[in-house]
């Protein structure tokens, strides 16, 4: 008979063998009792977005004046998991998750501590912007995304993305839904293109254009009149809400034998197409995606 078999024979005739069984049956009562339990936990898995823009810069220069130095800084912090980041032109991205189990706010206190006492770790003089902290965690995941999209070539995307905000409406009405937000968007906008040939012909230099631009485009109160007991605020200018305010637009004069006013014309034509843009749907927790999401479907 081997060593297991003598074992099994020693308990099998052993009084001691109840005694055990019962000392283990009231050790896993125990367990059971003093065990915390949550049908759906809350697990903290923090991280945050790190935004430092540096305008004008290539993305060497940005990762080595920016990204390189940052991402040094913020390793210094306990409690981080993975520290990395991404350069583009004129600006730098750096991600910093923290390990799980970490408290969310504890975590955004020593992010926001180390990136606050550590800005001198490049020259002020170079013209690097100040830093933008985005937290995300795990409720920050999108449980439904819808897709906009048209064959219609007379539908372009800024129609798929007037549709898109309509729906947000509707779905933000849905319990349990934090956060509906449409990406792909062209946004509103007024696309102006130079004419070389005829700017030079007038005289008018693209920063003339561009500074035109920004002077029509600016309101500002310029005070009040008191009349009859009646007072009427008053406001210079107004900001350019159409195509045919950009086009009457004075952007210089033509001096020569008569001076007239030189007007900026748009471009004729319009982009259309298929196009497609997608709005996702956040929940307030992340415990509550079953029942947000079957409104959002809906």
């Amino acid at each position: 008979m081997g060593i297991s078999g003598r074992i099994a024979r020693f308990f099998q005739d052993s009084q001691l063998t109840p005694l055990i069984a019962l000392v283990a049956f009231l050790l896993g009562l125990f367990a059971v009792t003093v065990t915390p339990r949550e049908e759906e936990p809350q697990i903290n898995v923090t991280m945050a977005n790190v935004f430092v823009p540096f305008p004008g810069a290539s993305a060497r220069d940005v990762e080595t004046l920016v990204a390189t130095p940052a991402e040094q800084v913020l390793a210094q912090m306990t409690g981080i998991e993975h520290v990395y980041s991404v350069s583009r032109p004129g600006m730098a991205v750096l991600t910093v998750q923290f390990k799980v189990g970490v408290p969310h706010t504890e975590a955004l206190v020593r992010l926001y501590n180390t990136v606050n006492s550590n800005r001198d770790w490049v020259s002020p003089n170079l013209g690097i912007g100040e830093p933008i902290v985005k937290p995300k965690g795990i409720d920050d995941v999108p449980v439904v995304t819808l897709t906009l999209w048209s064959a219609d070539p007379e539908a372009g995307a800024y129609e798929l993305e007037r549709a898109a905000h309509a729906a947000e409406v509707e779905l933000k009405r849905v319990p349990g839904t934090r956060e509906v937000q449409t990406l792909g968007g062209p946004g509103r906008a007024v696309r102006v293109l130079m004419d070389v040939d005829r700017m030079n012909a007038h005289s008018i230099a693209p920063l003339d254009l561009r500074n035109a631009l920004q002077i029509a485009n600016v309101s500002l109160p310029a005070g009040s009149i008191v009349r009859d007991n009646r007072e009427v605020l008053v406001e210079t200018n107004n900001y350019l809400e159409s195509a045919a305010d950009v086009a009457s637009l004075v952007v210089g004069a033509c001096w020569g034998l008569w001076h007239a006013p030189v007007f900026l014309f748009p471009s004729e034509g319009r982009s259309g197409g298929a196009a497609s843009l997608v709005l996702f749907t956040l929940p307030r927790l992340i415990s509550d995606y079953l029942p947000a999401a079957p409104g959002a479907r809906r």
